[in-house]
């Protein structure tokens, strides 16, 4: 018998490290290849992961609730004395955690190059031990990932000590590190005149000293009136991550939200049409959650600048459109599951990745990856037969579009013999967006770009 060594595997780009949630195979019990060992949270996702051997579990080295690094040693498996199968397997894990960090491959150059180079990559080694010996001297664990961030925005070990944590055990998330950064950006220039407006005599300086400081105002939080048969329920971690997310959206952006009401009889109509044939042809049902993200992405490809993210005073304009769409799970929390380059698939493509995405979200089987990297958000207010709605931002992007139900209602047409009352179906569109970067023309602009590629649908459109 051999002794297997089990990583925790990567689990997606910028994804550095994740909490052990519960393990499902215990110390005794028989391991078969792809069975769920464990599953883990990060910041972004519950995952599983699966072993890649089989055997019985020996031993675990985390307990749940616990942190661990990627290609950390999480447990040990016991295997076969097929040592060289073993060692093949762990080879090729090794071998996915090392492409993150590889050196690229440096051409030949003449000797003196090459030195030069050499000494270069030293001096860097040295300033990173320095930096990594300076977070060290902390009492507080700071994940790779966050210490890489600080180390490349310049924050110090006391600056990270001051952050409060919104992961588990008080921990310094990503989000609460960029949070902070954008935080001291955005105090830069009023600090500034703050510095020259302080710039007084000596003489009004040495009075202030001799005034008594003023108290800063303190947070008051309301009680709350609590009957004998009120019932407490904690929020679980998924939940508190949302609260979390959501305040320090409002707190972030000022939020202005536009409507616009929509004749989508002619799309309607196409997709009643088509949805038979479409299914027996694809194996899949098509809904109007596709459509919508066509359209989006088409009006972001025509206004860009709705594309953006902001970082300070810099507006960071994307390139890629990855669209997220809101989905409400089993358990009443909320994921949004991000549909990649969406502005490069036909409908086709767009609903077999919609329909992808929303099973495995209800099934709790996304990857990390898979919810990471969003440009702008879809969320389908319909579903719940609402009429309009004012979603919240989903940082860092700055726009974030909710369709309601589509009903059929009268409305005033006009023909060439005059204006008609007709049956119709519409709906509302509403768009929260962030007034720092997204004004209100420019916000009109595009909830009628996409009220505009839903009206003029092709009723003859093939697919």
């Amino acid at each position: 018998m051999a002794q297997y060594e089990l990583l925790l595997p990567r689990m997606g780009e910028s994804v550095a490290e994740a909490t052990v949630i519960r393990w499902e195979k215990n110390p005794g019990d028989n391991i078969a290849i792809d069975d769920t060992i464990l599953e883990i949270a990060t910041d972004k996702v519950d995952s599983e992961v699966p072993s890649p051997v089989s055997g019985k579990m020996i031993k675990h080295l985390f307990n749940e609730n616990d942190v661990a690094q990627v290609g950390d040693v999480i447990a040990i498996i016991e295997i076969e004395s097929d040592i060289a199968v073993a060692e093949e397997v762990k080879d090729a894990e090794l071998e996915s955690l090392e492409k993150a960090t590889e050196i690229p491959f440096i051409p030949e150059e003449n000797e003196e190059t090459v030195e030069e180079k050499v000494e270069e990559v030293k001096n860097e080694e040295a300033v990173e031990v320095k930096q990594q010996n300076n977070f060290s001297s902390s009492d507080r664990f700071y994940s790779p990932l966050v210490k890489s961030i600080a180390q490349e925005e310049g924050i110090s070990v006391a600056q990270l000590d001051d952050i409060k944590g919104s992961g588990s055990e008080g921990r310094v998330t990503k989000d609460d590190l960029l949070d902070f950064i954008n935080s001291n950006n955005n105090n830069n220039n009023s600090q500034t005149k703050d510095q020259i407006n302080t710039a007084i005599s000596s003489k009004t300086i040495e009075s202030k000293k001799q005034e008594t400081p003023v108290a800063e105002p303190v947070k008051v939080v309301q009680p709350v009136a609590k009957s004998g048969g009120d019932e407490i329920i904690e929020m679980d971690r998924m939940r508190k991550l949302i609260a979390d997310h959501m305040v320090s959206s409002k707190q972030t952006s000022p939020h202005v939200t536009s409507f616009i009401e929509v004749d989508v009889t002619n799309m309607v109509n196409w997709r009643n049409k088509v949805k038979t044939s479409f299914e027996k042809r694809e194996g899949e049902k098509i809904t109007f959650t596709p459509i919508f993200v066509e359209a989006v992405a088409k009006a972001l490809k025509d206004l860009p600048m709705v594309n953006v993210s902001v970082k300070g005073s810099q507006i960071i304009k994307k390139k890629d459109i990855n669209i997220g769409m809101a989905t409400a799970l089993p358990s009443g929390n909320l994921i949004v599951p991000v549909i990649k380059n969406a502005d490069q698939l036909n409908l086709v493509g767009l609903t077999k990745s919609v329909n992808d995405l929303a099973r495995r979200s209800r099934a709790n089987k996304l990857l990390p990856d898979e919810v990471q990297g969003g440009t702008f958000t879809v969320t389908n207010l319909g579903t719940f037969d609402n009429t309009m709605g004012t979603p919240i931002i989903n940082q860092p992007q700055v726009a974030i579009l909710a369709v309601g139900a589509i009903k059929k209602k009268p409305a005033v047409l006009e023909t060439e013999y005059g204006d008609v009352i007709a049956i119709r179906h519409l709906m509302y569109l509403s768009m929260s967006y962030d007034h720092r970067v997204v004004d209100g023309s420019l916000g009109g602009m595009f909830i009628k770009k996409v009220a505009d590629n839903l009206e003029q649908w092709d009723v003859n459109r093939e697919i």
